[in-house]
């Protein structure tokens, strides 16, 4: 049905404008700059704020840290006397010129004096004597924690060319850390720090923080760094890991099939809901699901299932999305509906289908999708070719290519949450809240219902395919809209859907008929992190950091992943260090063998998912865990 330009404008207008926003200019920072941002994220995994003060030495010891130094007692000394009772943000920058990070040459240098054999090991015997017997000295239960650390030390001996690499990469981790943490803090709150500005738009880089009368002066000649002092370099750096702990454990292929989902005996006599729903790609590596609400009218047993949704409509072939885990968490709502109660989630498996079985009582339940992130990852490689959407005939009608129909086909098969064939206003909002970022109000869909095909009040498949052609058309044959749809979707430009995950959820109940709605499209965290905590805690393996009792490793070993948790119950965030570098036939939800965390005070964090690269083959789960502050 032919439509009014006005009509047009009234449903599209609000799609096309994430494509024509203009995009904030971003000018590559200078080193001056760079300098201040990584002295600021520092700062400020100890501080709320630059514009407090370090106050101790600790504190300045912390900071110090976190901006990659590795001071000696006696570089604290330097700058923290019997007289300083403060240092403010502006001498904390100072002091980061003058110490200079330690690098790998001057580490391993330090190391080798010690190795007698020229083998990149040094005694046990030989490193106790050195780090406690002369100048400044590190105490017994120092010198064990480095000793102990479990990836570079076997057979009495300490292997240093394995703990520098340690000890640079732990740095660089240290760093992106707090500036990703930065990032995130900067995207919530413009603030002030200092006598600088977030993004430095209008500073003259020229202009550096002077230092305080409190920090030693000297000479532009006689510099305070430790550059020259190897030992003292050496200490710091074995001074920086606490205390480690590893854990093993080895999975066999296809290990699932000692847990098989199997369906109850009556299910065909069962009522039965279903609901799809899809998971999402963000660009910074973030998963968004669909989060629905359950209710139960009365006791009944309930079996639920999640799988992955198949598209694929060649028979043989089936969607390449189907190796992606997915799980199903049930939490309880009571009366205060931001503490939800974890009542379940979907551990047994058959094939690519997850489901448990129990009795639920009467009431609201939440249902929260989950993924690990180890399959559904961005594109390393994305695709160079771009497909073609649309074409001319020789009259110069324009049509969707015979692709892009395909591909508009899938995306309403999953966004037809409930599976009737047709698209209700709640549904279609969802797809516009994922491309565009708004709501379709009832006025425009009053238009849509007027010009499109619909049923019932809503849309249909051809409906919804004459709904992109006129976009298309709005465009004058310009595709660029039509593809923020499609990728926000999750395809890439050979319409291949690679950074998304469609699934389905089934649930029967036998005494009654149970309710299901899509409520949110949210990113997997908040209410699901606090679950996968919760479920890790109460079924997983502890273990305790060696002299640190109140930080917890929980290690929850799935039939086809590992979550790892971390615990902190002191009252100081701390920074641990994880290496995978020795497991085997692995991949994680975080892309990296070697990372580290930051673990605020009072808290659990889900640290790391593991799942085997080949499901045919042996994997097996080792993974160091290193109390860096």
């Amino acid at each position: 049905m032919a439509i009014s330009p006005g009509s047009d404008a009234a449903f599209s207008s609000h799609k096309s404008t994430l494509s024509e926003s203009p995009r904030t200019k971003k000018f590559p920072l200078t080193e001056e700059e760079v300098f201040y941002m990584n002295c600021r994220a520092a700062y400020l995994t100890v501080f709320k704020s630059s514009l407090e003060n370090i106050i101790s030495k600790d504190q300045l010891y912390l900071a110090l840290q976190n901006a990659g130094r590795n001071p000696s007692q006696k570089t604290i000394n330097k700058y923290w006397t019997p007289q300083t009772t403060k240092l403010d943000f502006d001498d904390f920058c100072v002091i980061l010129r003058k110490e200079k990070p330690t690098s790998k040459a001057e580490l391993l240098k330090s190391f080798k004096q010690l190795d007698v054999n020229d083998d990149g090991s040094i005694l046990h015997t030989d490193l106790y004597k050195l780090l406690t017997k002369r100048g400044e000295k590190m105490t017994q239960e120092e010198v064990n924690a480095v000793i102990n650390l479990a990836d570079v030390n076997a057979d009495g001996k300490f292997d240093y060319i394995k703990f520098c690499k340690l000890y640079m990469t732990t740095n660089e981790q240290c760093l992106k850390t707090t500036l990703e943490k930065l990032e995130v803090d900067s995207k919530l709150k413009r603030q002030q720090f200092g006598s600088h500005i977030e993004g430095f738009p209008e500073r003259d880089p020229s202009l550096v923080p002077k230092p305080s009368p409190r920090i030693i002066r000297k000479t532009d000649q006689e510099t305070v760094s430790n550059k020259g002092d190897t030992r003292s370099s050496l200490l710091a750096a074995t001074r920086k890991f606490k205390t480690s702990v590893s854990i093993t454990i080895t999975m066999g292929a296809n290990s699932h099939r000692n847990s098989k989902l199997t369906e109850p005996n009556s299910i065909k006599e069962w009522q039965c809901v279903q609901s799809k729903g899809c998971f999402f790609l963000e660009e910074d590596g973030e998963i968004i699901s669909h989060q629905y609400r359950m209710q139960i009218p009365q006791r009944s047993m309930v079996y639920l299932t999640i799988k992955p949704l198949n598209l694929s409509q060649v028979e043989g072939k089936p969607s390449p999305w189907l190796s992606i885990d997915t799980a199903l968490y049930i939490l309880k709502e009571n009366e205060d509906q931001a503490n939800l109660q974890l009542i379940c989630f979907t551990e047994l498996q058959n094939r690519e289908v997850f489901g448990w079985t129990g009795e639920l009582g009467p009431g609201i339940y939440w249902l929260v999708p989950s993924t690990t992130g180890c399959r559904l990852k961005k594109e390393r490689k994305p695709a160079t070719e771009e497909a073609q959407l649309v074409y001319r005939d020789e009259t110069g009608e324009l049509f969707l290519t015979k692709e892009f129909r395909s591909a508009l086909s899938d995306i309403f098969e999953v966004i037809d949450l409930d599976g009737n064939g047709l698209l209700s206003l709640e549904e279609y909002n969802f797809f516009e809240l994922r491309t565009s970022g708004e709501k379709c109000d009832k006025d425009a869909w009053a238009v849509c219902r007027e010009n499109f095909d619909t049923k019932k009040n809503e849309l249909t498949k051809r409906g919804f395919m004459d709904l992109n052609l006129m976009e298309a058309n709005d465009r004058e044959g310009d595709p660029r809209d039509l593809w923020v749809t499609l990728l926000s979707m999750g395809y890439n430009k050979s319409l291949e859907l690679t950074e998304a995950c469609p699934f389905i959820i089934d649930i029967y109940a036998d005494k009654c008929k149970p309710r299901i709605k899509a409520v949110h499209m949210e990113p997997c965290s908040g209410q699901l992190e606090k679950a996968i905590c919760k479920s890790a805690l109460n079924k997983g393996d502890t273990k305790v950091m060696d002299g640190y009792e109140n930080i917890i490793v929980h290690t929850h070993k799935h039939d086809t992943w590992i979550t790892s948790v971390i615990e902190n119950k002191s009252d100081n965030k701390v920074i641990i260090h994880i290496n995978n570098e020795l497991s085997k036939n692995c991949i994680n939800n975080r892309g990296l063998n070697i990372f580290a965390v930051e673990v605020a005070p009072k808290s659990t964090m889900v640290c790391q998912h593991v799942m085997p690269l080949n499901e045919r083959q042996e994997w097996i789960y080792y993974c160091v865990y290193s109390l860096i502050s």
